[in-house]
């Protein structure tokens, strides 16, 4: 196991091995559709071969708690309960916290662009050490829009010009609700993470953006379209709201992370002396 993706959660005494792969599906007020989906998503993960985790987060106490379930001898599914709603953002944010995947995966409850897509997210960053996996409904590749009402896509699509203008710089499709963090990458930017509601997918980029972070986008077809509550107006006066409050968190310091600073540093480093190296073996 590389030190690098041990949580300080693991360290201690008689902590079990961490899985490979957590899962994290946010829920509110789908009860029937988070056992619905954690089933099949339990399935495929235990033909997957990994270690895995499915961590549900009822966000405002509709669900009957559950303990700890396993499946068999690689994955269990537990589920966490928000007593009251605190947004989809805050959903997210106590389930990372509580996982200890060497990679963390969250989507939707339910399973918008299926259960590949999390494996492909869980392989590519394990393979490549990638920080940051997510998806991109804006690829040519992707299958997304045609499924869904136009005002959804409208507001989509203004709101990624939005962010693209105000906070990422021309990255595009913040939303997309599929997103996969290296473990250690989870622990440093989950802790610094303050916005709870829709604009928390921004923040997580911005600040992946803001240390040079490693982000790597890929395409998705949307399978399922079963829940949402989003409310245009609501929402979007809220959000906007929220990209103010970006800007002035990272005045007051409360983005500074020496821990996210080391962590591309030391990688940095490291490839440098790899390049070294290599140049030193070149024939002269």
């Amino acid at each position: 196991m590389n030190p690098a993706t041990v949580s300080p959660r693991d360290l201690q005494a008689g902590a079990s091995e961490p899985p490979a792969l957590s899962v994290i599906l946010p829920c509110y007020r789908a009860p029937d559709l988070a056992r619905e989906s954690t089933e099949r998503l339990a399935s495929a993960l235990s033909e997957s071969g990994l270690t895995w985790e499915i961590i549900v987060v009822d966000d405002g106490g509709a669900m009957t708690p559950q303990t700890e379930k396993q499946h068999g001898a690689g994955g269990s599914v537990r589920s966490i309960s928000l007593p009251a709603n605190r947004g989809k953002g805050a959903a997210v944010r106590e389930g990372m916290r509580a996982a200890r995947g060497a990679v963390r995966v969250f989507t939707d409850v339910d399973l918008p662009y299926g259960t590949a897509s999390i494996l492909l997210v869980e392989s590519l960053i394990r393979t490549r050490r990638l920080h940051i996996v997510i998806g991109d409904r804006t690829f040519p590749q992707s299958r997304y829009a045609a499924d869904l009402p136009i005002a959804r896509r409208l507001a989509s699509r203004a709101f990624s010009q939005l962010t693209a203008t105000l906070v990422t710089g021309g990255f595009f499709d913040t939303q997309c609700g599929l997103k996969g963090f290296r473990g250690d990458v989870a622990d440093a930017l989950f802790g610094l993470q303050k916005l709870e509601r829709f604009a928390f997918d921004v923040e997580l980029i911005y600040l992946a953006l803001l240390y040079g972070l490693e982000i790597k986008r890929i395409p998705v077809t949307l399978e399922a379209n079963r829940t949402s509550s989003v409310k245009l107006v609501r929402d979007s006066l809220r959000t906007i709201v929220d990209l103010a409050r970006l800007r002035l968190n990272r005045l007051r310091g409360d983005y500074d992370s020496p821990l996210l600073a080391d962590l591309v540093a030391r990688e940095c480093a490291a490839a440098s002396g790899d390049l070294s190296g290599r140049r030193d073996e070149l024939p002269r």
